[in-house]
């Protein structure tokens, strides 16, 4: 299983699950699946991976498209990662968890694999944490996948998923929270930026990558908006934006509900969690010079919902930012956090099986 540490998304929404679970009264223990599978070592394939994202983006891309248009090659990297991780996680659950979650597809394999040769009894939930779904997030044995938008379940159901429910996005509550014009001036302040005039959020990860100079540079351009690009933990970004003088550049940033809320509009190249966030908080999304893989195929899934528009041409930015900011964020991207929670489909499937197991209330989440 891995809601693994791969970034800040799959971690982000584990966190909000957790806190969600708990508040209702279960016990819940995390896990990062990288610690699980490699240990010490997780940390040396996390910086991999990170540099792969940083140096060549586009091999990432190459490989998520090959697994999905050649089956023999998604199962071979399936049945890998179903087996990588089999013997710490079954020492991890323990023998009597009441239902386990997986943010993370390597994490839904191990899962699922135990599952289906019974090696598990309780429910497994796949959370399906992006708009849209690559074929190794579906795994065999899986009880029930969760989606967030009827675009990601239709993907899901594509590529095999039996049963998928769909779910309100698992994001911190303080995003959604009312913001008065107080609030908007003190985060300005306390961050730097223009107390007047729009604000563009350009976000880029926690990792800082993708071509958000070139963005940062090209909203600038427009004259609509002052970007401030969030570097995440990313330093040498931040200088290199500084230094050129396009907007305002930020290393990591504690408060991001704060940040989001004082924002006009937000930028984004993965479709991750910050989209989600910035949906929760009433601000537009834009979708633009999106990183490769699940960047672009994200792009794809939001602009086909209805909640985030993907610019696809530099010629196209001035025209999407003069929209956003007149209109705000649109329709479905309020809808979109009226459905039910994660936690009601989970507790509902528990009890179609039945009092005998509900008792015990203990949940375990395979997550950071």
């Amino acid at each position: 299983m891995i809601s693994a540490s791969f970034g800040a998304g799959h971690d982000g929404a584990a966190r909000e699950l957790v806190r969600d679970f708990a508040a209702a009264g279960y016990r819940v223990t995390c896990h990062d699946f990288l610690d699980l599978v490699w240990g010490p070592l997780g940390r040396t394939v996390r910086r991999v991976y990170e540099g792969q994202l940083r140096v060549a983006p586009g091999s990432w891309g190459w490989f998520l498209r090959g697994l999905t248009r050649h089956d023999g090659l998604n199962r071979a990297v399936s049945g890998v990662a179903a087996r990588a991780g089999l013997r710490r996680t079954r020492t991890v659950l323990g023998p009597d968890p009441v239902a386990v979650i997986s943010t993370h597809p390597a994490a839904s394999q191990v899962l699922g694999f135990m599952r289906a040769r019974g090696e598990l009894a309780a429910p497994v939930f796949t959370f399906l944490t992006d708009m849209s779904v690559h074929p190794i997030w579906v795994a065999d044995g899986v009880d029930l996948h969760l989606a967030l938008h009827e675009v990601a379940a239709e993907q899901a159901r594509g590529f095999g998923a039996e049963r998928v429910e769909i779910v309100r996005p698992a994001v911190d509550p303080e995003f959604a929270k009312p913001v008065t014009a107080m609030d908007r001036v003190a985060a300005r302040r306390r961050y730097g930026l223009p107390l007047d005039g729009p604000v563009a959020l350009v976000t880029s990860g926690s990792w800082g990558v993708g071509e958000v100079e070139r963005a940062a540079a090209e909203i600038t351009a427009t004259g609509l908006a002052t970007a401030v690009t969030l570097c995440g933990h990313n330093e040498e970004l931040r200088r290199r934006i500084a230094a050129a003088g396009n907007g305002i550049a930020l290393g990591w940033v504690g408060d991001m509900p704060a940040l989001v809320r004082a924002a006009d509009v937000v930028v984004q190249n993965a479709g991750g969690l910050t989209s989600l966030e910035s949906m929760a908080a009433g601000v537009p999304v834009l979708t633009y010079r999106s990183i490769p893989g699940h960047g672009t195929t994200n792009a794809a899934a939001l602009d086909r919902a209805g909640l985030a528009p993907w610019v696809t041409e530099p010629a196209g930015l001035a025209p999407a930012l003069r929209e956003a900011l007149a209109t705000g964020p649109g329709s479905e991207a309020i809808r979109l956090f009226d459905g039910p929670a994660a936690l009601d489909a989970v507790r509902a499937l528990l009890a179609a099986q039945g009092p005998s197991v509900r008792p015990r209330r203990r949940l375990r989440t395979l997550a950071r």
